[in-house]
């Protein structure tokens, strides 16, 4: 980028800094580009993004409050509009659309955000309201009494919950909601471009989940990793490769070795082919730059380069082993 004093090249650098918030202090990696002749410092949009999304996100978390992926969740589930919600809930015209976009909502907005996500309770805010009459009232009616059923229905084993942990975001889901039927896409989208064995697929998940936390502060699929002595992997692979392939979303073929090892490769399915819309177009080109990244790189290389990541060398003998993204996506190696 050229600077805007001498228009010569500046460098992006990063640096652990602090930046208030609500009255208290956060750590964060800030971004900026440095003017290598004057020695001045520039930020842009999209650096001051990555910085403010860092300490909204450990606010977020710390008192409890949706992200946005959630709150626009909230919404979508209902079928309403941003302003026809906001409403209902009593809020600013463009309240919810904002919170939506990644404005952190007050402790009492969010709580009420909250107890809409319940259908039960949220059909009696909407009855106490009196923003919706006739068939506007009826329609929504309708589906509140669908989630409702829906919800008295559901088997007491939450299977993603099961594989893929907590399903409230955190630092180590990348402040996503864990989705499992994103991760299965994204087993998808590897099977399809590289057909790697087990071993690099999971190398392969992790830097793609880390390196759009790198560029975006979100991940892709809300996966937890953890660092074990062939590399980080996401928490609970090996079931989730089970039920990936039982769903029918790739094929594992398994190879005997000479040496009497076993080795799993990911093809693709005839079955089913990779669903792109599940992606933001930010999500595609970290997907495809990961696959181009290490597409001849062997699974012996890629482990080797992945022990070389701080991510790693810091978890690998820590007493849970599990990789923040907050602390570590920012200082990838390899991308």
């Amino acid at each position: 980028m050229k600077s805007p004093i001498t228009s010569g090249e500046m460098t992006l650098k990063r640096e652990e800094r602090v930046m208030g918030f609500r009255k208290k202090n956060y750590p964060l990696q800030y971004h900026y580009y440095y003017c290598n002749d004057s020695g001045q410092q520039f930020t842009t949009t999209e650096l001051d993004d990555i910085n403010l999304i860092q300490v909204y996100n450990q606010y977020r978390d710390e008192h409890n409050l949706p992200f946005p992926e959630e709150i626009g969740g909230i919404r979508a589930a209902y079928g309403l509009s941003a302003a026809k919600i906001a409403e209902i809930l009593g809020l600013g015209t463009n309240s919810y659309r904002n919170y939506e976009q990644g404005e952190v909502p007050s402790e009492s907005n969010a709580r009420l955000i909250q107890v809409a996500q319940d259908p039960e309770e949220f059909k009696k805010i909407v009855l106490l309201s009196g923003a919706l009459q006739g068939k506007q009232l009826e329609r929504l009616s309708v589906r509140i009494e669908h989630l409702i059923e829906s919800r008295k229905k559901t088997t007491c084993v939450d299977i993603e919950e099961y594989l893929l942990g907590s399903k409230l975001p955190d630092e180590y889901s990348g402040y996503r909601i864990p989705s499992l039927e994103k991760l299965s896409e994204m087993v998808v989208f590897f099977a399809e471009t590289l057909a790697p064995w087990k071993t690099k697929l999971n190398k392969l998940l992790f830097y793609a989940d880390f390196l759009h936390f790198k560029t975006t502060g979100y991940s892709i699929s809300g996966t937890r990793y953890y660092a074990i002595p062939m590399g980080p992997v996401p928490d609970n692979f090996n079931s989730i490769f089970e039920w990936i392939e039982k769903k029918g979303y790739v094929t594992i073929e398994k190879t005997e070795f000479h040496n009497g090892g076993t080795g799993e490769k990911f093809l693709p399915s005839e079955d089913h082919k990779l669903h792109e819309t599940m992606f933001s177009a930010e999500e595609l080109n970290t997907l495809k730059a990961v696959a181009s990244t290490f597409s001849h790189v062997s699974t012996q290389e890629i482990v080797k380069i992945s022990h070389e990541e701080k991510a790693w060398i810091d978890n690998i003998n820590a007493e849970n082993h599990m990789i923040s993204y907050l602390k570590y996506g920012f200082v990838l190696n390899a991308l």
